[in-house]
């Protein structure tokens, strides 16, 4: 038997998402700020490009909320 498409809590659930990818950037640059000099450079780059991966994904998201959003007439 076929599941149901219920898409009721996809923007709940991708608003959240963005709030916890949020926290964890700001997290990230915080510590950063504080021990960028104390950590080795491949490290170092890593975290940032995890950053710059973390701000493509809020931005991808937030549009897919739009898009989730209009679809269910919100």
């Amino acid at each position: 038997m076929a599941r149901t498409d219920d898409r009721s809590s996809n923007v709940e659930k991708m608003k959240n998402n963005v709030q916890n990818t949020i926290e964890n950037l700001e997290e990230s640059e915080a510590y950063l700020s504080e021990h960028a000099d104390e950590i080795a450079g491949q490290e170092l780059s890593n975290v940032k490009n995890k950053n710059a991966n973390r701000r493509q994904s809020i931005d991808n998201t937030r549009e897919e909320i739009k898009d989730e959003a209009s679809f269910q007439g919100e």
